[in-house]
C-alpha cells in the first residue's frame, strides 16, 4: 500500500490542498470538545475515562484525514473508531449486561463474525451499502437496549437513543455524495457534528448506569 497516497471521497474536497475540506476538518473539534466535556463529568472512573481519551483520538485523527487526505490519515482516522466500538462493546457485556471479564471478552470477539455476516447483507439493501459497515453498530445497540429494557430501562433507554442518534449521523454522512451536486459543501460535516453528540452521549449513559448501580469508582 502507497501510505502517501491522495484520498477523494467527500463532496466538498475538490483538489489535493490541506484546506480543501474546512467544513470537515474543523467539525472534528466537536469530538475534541465532547471528550474534555466528558473527561470533566466521569471523575475517577477510569473506563469512562479511557472512553472520553479514545473519543479525543478520534477528532485528532478525523482531522488529519480531512486534511491530509492521505492512506495513513485514513488509518489514523478510522482505528481509533474501531477501538471506540470494541471497547464500548466490552464495556457494555461486562458492566451493563453483568457477564463476567471472560464473557465479555468472548462477546466482544464476536463481533468480528457479526459484521462480517452483517455487511454482506447490507450491501444489498438500496441506500445502506454506502456505509454498510457503520450500520453494524446502531442494530447492535437496538439489541442491547432491547435485551436490557426490563432490567435497567434508564440505560435502555439511553442505548436506544444513542441508536437512533446514529442512524441519523450515518444517514447523514452517506448522503454527502448523492446530494454533492446540489449541495457542494456536502453533508459529512454533520455526520461529524451528529456523531461528537452521539458518542458523548454514549459515554454519559455508561456513567450514569454505574452511578445508579453503585460501581462509580470502576
Amino acid at each position: 500500500m502507497n501510505w502517501t497516497e491522495q484520498i477523494d471521497i467527500y463532496c466538498e474536497r475538490i483538489d489535493a490542498s490541506y484546506w480543501s475540506e474546512p467544513l470537515n476538518a474543523v467539525t472534528n473539534l466537536a469530538f475534541i470538545i465532547a471528550a474534555l466535556v466528558m473527561w470533566c463529568r466521569t471523575g475517577g472512573m477510569a473506563a469512562a475515562r479511557l472512553l472520553c481519551a479514545i473519543l479525543f483520538a478520534i477528532g485528532i485523527g478525523s482531522y488529519l484525514f480531512h486534511t491530509e487526505a492521505t492512506q495513513w490519515a485514513s488509518a489514523a482516522d478510522t482505528t481509533p473508531i474501531g477501538i471506540f466500538i470494541l471497547t464500548y462493546l466490552f464495556l457494555t457485556n461486562r458492566d451493563l449486561a453483568g457477564l463476567p471479564t471472560w464473557g465479555a471478552g468472548l462477546a466482544t470477539l464476536a463481533f468480528a463474525p457479526y459484521a462480517y455476516v452483517a455487511v454482506p447483507l447490507l450491501d444489498r439493501l438500496p441506500f445502506f451499502h454506502i456505509s454498510d459497515f457503520y450500520w453494524t453498530v446502531p442494530v447492535l445497540l437496538a439489541g442491547y437496549a432491547a435485551a436490557l429494557w426490563r432490567r435497567a430501562p434508564q440505560t435502555a433507554r439511553g442505548l436506544a437513543l444513542g441508536a437512533g442518534l446514529l442512524s441519523l449521523s450515518i444517514t447523514v454522512r452517506s448522503l454527502d455524495m448523492p446530494l454533492c451536486g446540489s449541495w457542494p459543501l456536502g453533508t459529512h460535516f454533520l455526520w461529524h457534528l451528529l456523531n461528537a453528540l452521539m458518542l458523548g452521549w454514549m459515554i454519559e449513559v455508561y456513567r450514569r448506569h454505574m452511578l445508579a448501580t453503585g460501581r462509580a469508582g470502576r
